[in-house]
């Protein structure tokens, strides 16, 4: 009796030492590519080593993707039909038991199986990450975004103490997507929080009523930039709109760039979140603030950190699609003032280098931060069209923004008569 009672003792105290070593929160660093937010996790092997990945936060969505190499290297059992996505073939596999963030164990309770991406080196075309952690696994802790120094706190919850101004918002109880409410233009609306993307989405018919009720709003079509997401064929065509001033949550957001959401992709989209709601903020509206999210009482905190922000949309106005090999092609060329703001390009040309820097293998961050910069520079772009290759100069422009001309009938019409 007495060397069981010191067995059990013996345990009892192994495991008050194991739980007293696990951290209850994580402070890790921030990579923002193309305005998403990616971070080093790391998961344990099968042979007592651990493997550290590239992870995107993606709470817009409720499934784990990871790649089909990871889950090999995990050990995880690839199976089902594989099916043809627009991030390329997908099985499903097992769940990971558990990954760590910052020394804390994070576990993915509730989800049951994984869509494994199989023919690419990432989870997503223009990516780096290797796996998401999605909204059905965030839900189960305290999540803090610090996008001005960079910085991702993950929590149990309950051990984080939020600032800001507080928002209590629809969390759907069955995948834990979010949406607050918002005011635009005097009219009452959903908005989803979606850290995860690179730019605010809204329903094309929400887009187009804007745009007739306030013509001088800045608005163009083609997305370039952070509205660029994954290639997509549709995104040449997109129309994008900035919005001057929204209530979102409590507090007030202005130059909100937003592109639209099909018929289509709304129907799906709200399916999802579970009630009716017009589109989503994306990253590119909130990266002057300090972004909480309390799952567990349904509030989301804002914190403004900064008052300024760098412009977002000043770039050489090219829509591109990542290619399965890496390459990127041209899908579009948005107008500037009227004409195409990159004459000699033409979809189709795949994009080689930008000032002699190669665009293959690179990131959409990459590429576009490579794209990017002060209205009136040059970028020399390297170009293949059919096996021949080809050099121009394009400028860099301010789109998605008022002209001198536009702003003053701006002040005209809010003048006294």
């Amino acid at each position: 009796m007495k060397r069981a009672a010191a067995f059990i003792l013996v345990c009892l105290s192994a495991c008050l030492v194991f739980a007293q070593t696990q951290p209850n929160s994580a402070t890790v660093p921030i990579t923002l590519d193309h305005n998403r937010i990616i971070i080093d996790v790391r998961f344990p092997l099968p042979d007592g080593s651990t493997k550290r990945v590239r992870a995107w936060l993606d709470n817009g969505n409720p499934d784990m993707w990871i790649t089909g190499e990871l889950a090999k290297k995990l050990g995880l059992e690839i199976s089902g039909e594989i099916k043809d996505t627009p991030f390329g073939r997908e099985q499903t596999s097992a769940v990971p038991s558990v990954l760590l963030v910052g020394g804390m164990a994070l576990h993915a309770t509730g989800l049951k199986q994984v869509q494994v991406v199989l023919d690419r080196d990432s989870i997503g075309p223009g990516m780096s990450a290797e796996i998401n952690l999605p909204s059905s696994v965030l839900r189960n802790y305290d999540i803090l975004v610090d996008y001005l120094n960079r910085e991702l706190t993950i929590a149990v919850p309950g051990a984080l103490r939020f600032k800001g101004t507080a928002a209590k918002v629809s969390v759907n109880p069955e995948n834990a997507l979010i949406q607050l409410p918002a005011r635009i233009a005097g009219e009452d609306v959903n908005l989803g929080l979606d850290l995860g993307a690179s730019f605010g989405l809204i329903s094309e018919n929400l887009i187009t009523k804007l745009r007739q009720a306030h013509p001088l709003w800045p608005h163009m079509t083609g997305a370039v930039g952070p509205a660029n997401l994954w290639g997509m064929p549709e995104e040449a065509h997109w129309g994008l709109l900035r919005i001057p001033s929204m209530q979102y949550g409590g507090v007030r957001l202005t130059d909100v760039g937003v592109a639209s959401f099909s018929r289509e992709i709304m129907d799906w989209f709200e399916k999802r979140a579970g009630m009716h709601t017009a589109g989503l903020i994306g990253a590119n509206a909130l990266l002057n603030y300090r972004v909480g999210i309390d799952y567990a009482h349904s509030t989301v905190y804002f914190e403004q950190t900064a008052k300024q922000r760098p412009p977002e949309m000043d770039v050489v106005g090219l829509t591109l699609r990542p290619e399965p090999d890496g390459r990127y092609s041209v899908i579009g060329v948005a107008d500037f003032d009227g004409k195409p703001s990159v004459a000699e390009v033409e979809p189709g040309d795949v994009l080689v280098a930008i000032d002699k820097v190669p665009a293959k293998g690179g990131t959409m961050g990459q590429v576009w931060s490579l794209l990017s910069g002060s209205p009136g520079e040059t970028r020399t772009l390297t170009l293949d069209r059919d096996g021949k290759r080809f050099s121009v100069k394009a400028t860099v422009h301010r789109f998605l923004s008022a002209s001198v001309t536009t702003a003053r009938k701006s002040k005209a019409q809010k003048a006294p008569k």
